[in-house]
This record gives C-alpha cells, structure tokens and sequence, in this order.
C-alpha cells in the first residue's frame, strides 16, 4: 500500500474523480443487463464496455502509484492482448478489455468497479502530490494520474448520458478538465504533426455555478467563449464543435477546435458533426 504523504498539500483532484465516479455510479446503478449492454454512440460499445474500460484503467493508475512491477506487468499484458485482437481484425482494446475481465458485466461490473475506486481514492488523496508515477508514455505526478483519471471518467462517462437521453448535471470540478484541454494545446498540434501556433487563444468560460473562468490575454484576437462543459466536450471529443454554442474567434482558435485532443495515443478525428449526441426517443 502506499505511503501517506507527511505534508500539507493533499491532492483535492482525488475527491473530484470520486464524485464524477459516484455521479457515473448514480447513472447506472439501476439499470438492468440489457440495458447495460445498450450500444452507446462510442464507437459502438456497449454500457458494459465502457464501463469495464473505466475500471481497467483505474487499476492500472492504481498500480502505478503503488505497485510499480505490477503495472508494467498489467501494461506488457494489455499490449501483447490488444495486438492479438488487431491482427484478428477487431477492436483491439475493447475485446481485450473483455477476456482480461472474463466478460464481467451488468451488476457485478458496476458493483467491482465502484468497490475499486472507492478504495483508489483516498490512496491518492493521501499520495505526495508530485511523486512521480509511469503510465504508457512519459511518466507524470500522482496529482497529474488522478485528474488524468478524472478526465476520462467524464469524458467516456458522456456516452452513457447520451444513450439514455439524459441532460447531464455537471460541476465545477470541470474545471480540472479545462485545464488539461488548454496545457495540451501544443500537444494538440504535435500529435497532428502541425507546429503549434501562437499566440494560444485566449478562454473565456462559463462554469457549471456561473462563475466566469479566463485565462490567457483578452486583447488577442484569438479566442473561444461560451460554457465550460462545452469546451470540455470539444476537448475530450465527446461532441464536434459545430454541435455547440461556443463562440469561437481567430483561424488559431478555429483550428485548434477542429482537432482538438486532450488525451494520449495517435490521434483522433473528433465526432463528426451530429454523431455524438442526446439520444431524444
């Protein structure tokens, strides 16, 4: 187990990802095996795939913080797996996902899941902020792995909202989200093989209780405005930008917005405009 960190700075990013995984939780917590085997508009994966990605994911982060050998063990094994499955033409991660939970599903995946990041929490809350942990690329601190961990559980946790027609009720913790979108501006351009423009445009936000979030200089004529849930979502590609009502301003901010991608890997097309989506009946 790991170490509590002496100090006073505890990483408040830990309760942040308990409470969107709590509100994931309250999302699925009663719907039935069928439903959970909906297919979201995800890529076509199901509830239950989406969720055992989530908790896959957690424990590898978990791993990380506290038994080092354990996740490059799990790592090692996730990419043998993923390239079995590729070369057999399917979806890599998702059909590894599957075999190395032995297909858990319905109400033991949600209750598995939850068990876990209720315990993952508080060992990171108590973790020193900037210990550094491994992950697929570089490694990163432990205040960093946890809002990472927060990121996704949102993000991925939108296809659910989606599919069950339901208005998603965010919080202010959405802000740890903007800000990975926005220190990932250069990483952005990078992995779409662009240099990364400047200057960065400026934000002007609305959060989920009104408040107003800036950052950057607001006499640029580089800029995006609107709601901070929506930015998230062009961010996280969960929604392509033409399916909100930010305003954006400046060929920068313009293109920025086309291709924005705040997570790891090769990269991504967004959503194409109308394909991600509150399913209406």
């Amino acid at each position: 187990m790991n170490q509590p960190y002496d100090g006073a700075n505890m990483i408040e990013q830990a309760q942040d990802f308990l409470d969107e995984s709590e509100a994931i939780y309250a999302l699925v917590k009663d719907l039935s095996d069928e439903q959970m085997e909906q297919e979201t508009g995800f890529k076509d994966w199901s509830i239950n795939a989406v969720l055992r990605h989530l908790h896959i994911w957690n424990m590898a982060a978990y791993w990380s913080l506290t038994e080092p050998a354990k996740f490059h063990e799990f790592f090692k094994q996730a990419m043998a797996g993923m390239k079995d499955h590729a070369k057999q033409g399917r979806t890599s991660m998702r059909y590894f996902e599957a075999d190395y939970l032995d297909n858990l599903s319905g109400a033991a995946l949600v209750k598995t899941w939850r068990d876990f990041y209720q315990m993952m929490a508080p060992e990171f809350e108590a973790a020193d902020p900037a210990m550094r942990v491994e992950w697929a690329g570089p490694s990163m601190s432990a205040r960093s792995s946890i809002t990472a961990r927060l990121m996704e559980n949102w993000a991925h946790a939108q296809a659910i909202y989606d599919v069950l027609g339901l208005k998603r009720e965010n919080h202010d913790r959405i802000r740890n989200i903007v800000m990975i979108g926005l220190n990932t501006y250069g990483w952005t351009f990078k992995v779409n093989r662009e240099e990364a423009p400047q200057p960065v445009p400026y934000l002007k936000l609305t959060a989920p209780s009104g408040d107003i979030w800036e950052y950057g200089d607001p006499d640029t004529g580089e800029k995006i405005e609107g709601l901070a849930e929506q930015f998230c979502q062009v961010v996280t590609q969960t929604r392509n930008i033409a399916d909100t009502d930010l305003k954006v301003t400046g060929p920068i901010a313009t293109r920025w917005m086309e291709i924005a991608q705040c997570f790891a890997g090769s990269a991504e097309k967004p959503p194409a405009p109308g394909q991600r989506a509150m399913k209406t009946s």
